[in-house]
């Protein structure tokens, strides 16, 4: 049985599963939840073989346009696949080199996304249900992966759960850090709130959407949209800093990326997945912050 933080007891059996694309998210799910199960995933640089090595990954090269014959072994024997990968004009990478592929085994896919695919709701309240707004070229090219995989995985008669994701923040990802480095800012546009995840609920939804084998759109958002200036001055007030000065987002002087990133403002239910019976361990950034000061894990390389 497992159970604990983020998630429910549950019977959980040996799984070999495969992500495309082991990065945070991965290492995390496999210090968390990887016990008992065989875990690969993939990355483009050999030079991070020992990180995931160290977190009971075993790595494979993949350059994102050929499968390598250990690649492609791995994926016909895979019970599960969680994607992270990119998607491009021309859809998915992945999806493309492996819809060929026989994967007599596989059961569940689980597609990390974006809650960016919504777009702009005026800071009004969003869910699973609301009707993508997102007029980027990149929010349009992420929501045809979304459907692309779930129609993969209805061919081949495996779930597939796709979840949404706000801003990742976590061990060594965090405003302690930019605190840290002098690269926090407290930027404030009146009404403008943002959804985020801690890392360590991204592994709790994947394991229990998982063990599940649930299908459908997830949103893994805390339960508090908030403004990006009090992450910021709560981390300060932890740490016995002096905060940044709030500077007015009219006469901050950001790229033009950063202005459209805040051009978005939606707050994003997650009541869909707790009504399945998940349970966050990071509801909102106060009790991730605290924890990861406390704990001396702000600034660890997960």
């Amino acid at each position: 049985m497992a159970a604990g933080e983020g998630g429910v007891k549950t019977e959980r059996s040996m799984r070999k599963i495969v992500f495309l694309g082991a990065g945070y998210s991965a290492r995390t799910y496999a210090r968390l939840y990887g016990g008992g199960h065989r875990l690969i995933g993939t990355t483009r640089d050999e030079a991070r073989f020992e990180l995931l090595e160290q977190a009971g990954i075993a790595p494979l090269v993949f350059d994102g346009r050929t499968l390598s014959g250990e690649l492609r072994s791995a994926l016909e024997e895979a019970t599960d696949l969680v994607i992270s990968a990119s998607p491009d004009e021309q859809g998915d990478p992945v999806l493309r080199l492996i819809a060929e592929l026989a994967l007599p085994k596989l059961q569940w896919i689980g597609y990390l996304s974006t809650i960016g695919v919504y777009g702009d709701f005026d800071g009004e309240w969003v869910s699973e249900e609301s009707e993508p707004r997102s007029p980027a070229q990149r929010g349009q090219w992420r929501l045809l992966a979304e459907r692309s995989w779930q129609a993969f995985g209805n061919m081949r008669g495996a779930s597939c759960a796709v979840l949404r994701l706000g801003g990742i923040y976590g061990p060594g990802r965090n405003s302690f850090v930019k605190l840290a480095e002098a690269k926090a800012h407290r930027i404030v546009k009146p009404g403008q709130v943002f959804n985020r995840t801690h890392v360590a609920d991204i592994a709790g939804a994947l394991d229990f959407l998982m063990q599940k084998r649930e299908s459908g759109i997830f949103n893994v958002v805390d339960d508090e949209p908030s403004p990006p200036q009090d992450v910021v001055a709560f981390a300060a007030d932890l740490m016995d800093v002096e905060a940044p000065e709030e500077i007015a987002f009219d006469v901050a002087g950001l790229s033009p990326a950063a202005r459209k990133f805040y051009g978005e403002n939606r707050r994003v239910s997650n009541a869909k997945l707790r009504g399945l019976g998940y349970m966050f361990r990071y509801p909102n950034f106060r009790i991730a912050l605290l924890r990861l000061w406390q704990d001396d894990e702000w600034h660890a390389r997960w």
